[in-house]
């Protein structure tokens, strides 16, 4: 099953359903970025619009994009505000979102799909203006080698997305090899409980 299908699936639980990593995803984003404000923001992996109200209430505009359709309908229902645009897309393709030098790219929870991260942040590069910044945050390399993917149930059972390991150091050399400056990696954790492994990874990138 494709990775696209895989989501269209989901989105019909996806809200519904106990999700540790999309909760505390939510929490690392607004943390991250709680003391800033931007003029337009891009936000990939926008899903069902876990991050997309805050976002909006951040910035001028805000266009969310995502690989799923069912998942936007999602999102679409529940984030109305004059200020956020939909788009669907896919980041393993040449970016024609129709948005230039962008304050702020959000990626989240979409990296463990992608295989080439230098793609994506050269994409990045091209779509924010200089001084811009790119936040990442993606299951935790540690959890990816214990085995971790993303993965949902169905009455027809257990259905695992397909995933690609990456760690530490693929994020900041991509980060590196395309002009970015690293600002923040900080590792998120199950209530807090720093003695186990962490969930998330965020990084905080900016633009030369």
């Amino acid at each position: 099953m494709s990775v696209q299908k895989a989501y269209d699936r989901w989105s019909a639980t996806y809200d519904k359903v106990e999700n540790k990593t999309r909760d505390l995803e939510k929490l690392a984003c607004e943390t991250v970025l709680s003391t800033s404000a931007f003029d337009t923001v891009i936000e990939l992996g926008g899903g069902t619009g876990k991050n997309t109200s805050w976002l909006t209430e951040r910035a001028k505009h805000v266009l969310s994009v995502d690989l799923s359709a069912e998942m936007q309908a999602v999102a679409k229902k529940k984030v109305t505000t004059s200020n956020v645009e939909f788009k669907i897309g896919d980041v393993n393709r040449k970016w024609d979102f129709g948005v230039l030098n962008a304050d702020l790219i959000t990626c989240s929870l979409i990296l463990e799909h992608i295989e080439d991260l230098g793609f994506v942040f050269a994409q990045a590069k091209n779509r924010l203006k200089r001084g811009g910044c790119f936040y990442v945050c993606e299951l935790h390399p540690f959890k990816q080698y214990s085995g971790s993917k993303a993965r949902f149930e169905t009455e027809g059972g257990v259905h695992v997305v397909d995933c690609f390991v990456h760690n530490l150091t693929e994020y900041t050399d991509a980060a590196i090899e395309n002009d970015f400056s690293v600002e923040q990696i900080k590792e998120w954790f199950d209530d807090n409980d720093r003695t186990q492994i962490p969930r998330l990874i965020s990084f905080l990138f900016r633009r030369h």
